[in-house]
């Protein structure tokens, strides 16, 4: 089989805003270090632990790690880069507008969980969920002052204990499947036909007579080359009206013939003796071989599972699952 070269890609991040540089912080230690702070008191103004108010607080906090920010949670919003709700992680800044005058006016820590701490009239520095009653509807959005490269292979949203971390680690370390800007794999986003083509052919590295091959397929296009290869190979074809439509999802099935095909699964020894199946997928099935042949193949646990779903879309986590247990089955 052939093997891919493993590369690094090193991300270099500007943090906007800040008075001065500073080393690579855990984020682990600014949420221990505002844990300290539960149940100081709450002081309009206060900027220690005899009396915190909100913005005090983060400011006191950020400073103890050789970050210095703004006084104010307005002017706090102002520094390092946005972050959307669903990419927060623990360390990160959060911000509330409406709590006792209009526009921003209370800024917190993110500690994971969908929790925040922070210097609060009622209670002084305390924990609470953003998705409660009253601060739900007063976010105002978020942002990271301290944000570190991780290493190849490493992603924000992919922990240790993710099912699919190895097959995703693996697979990025050699340059298969790419992450996105920020250190982040988005796991659970849908893979397109044009991005299984690539995927693929990172590891096949079929030649194409020609990168024309389709009308909605220019030769600038990303995976081009890609989409061409993986069509001559008979492992992704186009449509009647010659379209390719690149930037379609995939479905589950679909993801499982496309694998099938790229590494003859269904004709490996393997599936001489496996008993995997799926309780929504019938023996008669067109696509059932291909289908058992992903189960029987998987090494990640990803698809050990009763249901398979074959209609839903297919999601990177899985087709890196997916690949890497195809890649496995046939270096054994």
């Amino acid at each position: 089989m052939k093997k891919a070269f493993s590369f690094l890609l090193m991300l270099a991040f500007l943090i906007v805003g800040l008075p001065r540089a500073y080393a690579e912080n855990s984020r682990d230690e600014v949420v221990k270090i505002a844990k300290e702070q539960l149940g100081a008191p709450y002081r309009f103004g206060g900027t220690t632990p005899s009396g915190f108010d909100c913005s005090g607080f983060v400011q006191y906090i950020f400073d103890k790690i050789g970050i210095e920010l703004p006084r104010t949670s307005s002017e706090q919003y102002q520094v390092g880069t946005a972050v959307n709700k669903e990419d927060l992680l623990p360390g990160d800044l959060v911000f509330f507008k409406g709590t006792y005058k209009s526009g921003i006016s209370h800024s917190g820590i993110y500690i994971g969980n969908s929790e925040f701490i922070s210097a609060t009239t009622s209670q002084g520095v305390a924990v609470a969920s953003m998705n409660n009653s009253y601060w739900k509807p007063k976010f105002a959005g978020a942002r990271r002052v301290m944000e570190e490269s991780l290493p190849p292979g490493q992603f924000y949203d992919v922990s240790s204990n993710h099912p699919a971390y190895k097959a995703i680690s693996e697979l990025s370390k050699t340059g298969i499947i790419s992450g996105f800007e920020g250190s982040y794999f988005k796991p659970d986003l849908p893979v397109t036909r044009g991005q299984a083509a690539a995927i693929l052919n990172r590891y096949l590295r079929l030649p194409a007579s020609s990168a024309k091959t389709f009308s909605d397929v220019p030769l600038g296009m990303p995976f081009a080359k890609d989409i061409a290869a993986v069509k001559e190979a008979g492992i992704i074809a186009g449509y009647n009206d010659g379209t390719f439509r690149p930037y379609e999802n995939i479905t589950r099935t679909q993801m499982a013939v496309i694998i099938d095909r790229a590494f003859q699964l269904s004709k490996s020894p393997i599936m001489a003796s496996t008993t995997a199946k799926y309780n929504d997928v019938n023996p008669g099935f067109w696509a059932y071989s291909s289908i058992v042949a992903i189960k029987a193949v998987d090494c990640t646990g990803v698809f050990n599972r009763a249901s398979f779903n074959g209609n839903g879309y297919a999601t990177r986590m899985e087709f890196a699952s997916a690949v890497y247990g195809a890649i496995q089955a046939l270096q054994k």
